[in-house]
């Protein structure tokens, strides 16, 4: 069965892009989301196998969200998104429970690099 996952990014040519790697990849993509508000409502509603996080986000950003998915569920699986000198934000992502990070703009064999490594 194909590893169900959640995007979410408030830039939509962001998530496309997400989506598309994934999908080429033969993993499926159970549902997008905008900001952090709405991945907390559809990690509930979809429970995917992994979310795929931006960090900075309007309303809930990544990094509260992470705390909030984690409470509701300890080992959800996560992989942040952050652009390039974010360091102490991804730091911070890591301690709230993300597996991993990719960095933007980030390249398409990274993506899934990541999404092997944290899915196993």
């Amino acid at each position: 069965m194909a590893n169900g996952i959640l995007i979410v990014d408030d830039a939509a040519f962001m998530r496309m892009m997400i989506r598309d790697v994934l999908s080429k990849n033969g993993y499926e993509i159970l549902g997008e989301a905008e900001n952090g508000q709405k991945a907390i409502e559809k990690y509930k509603e979809l429970n995917p196998d992994l979310v795929i996080m931006d960090i900075t986000m309007p309303e809930v950003d990544g990094i509260q969200a992470v705390k909030e998915i984690k409470k509701l569920s300890p080992d959800a699986k996560i992989v942040m998104c952050s652009a390039m000198g974010q360091q102490a934000m991804v730091i911070e992502a890591i301690q709230a429970g993300a597996r991993d990070f990719i960095v933007k703009p980030f390249q398409a064999d990274r993506v899934i690099e990541a999404v092997k490594k944290v899915l196993g």
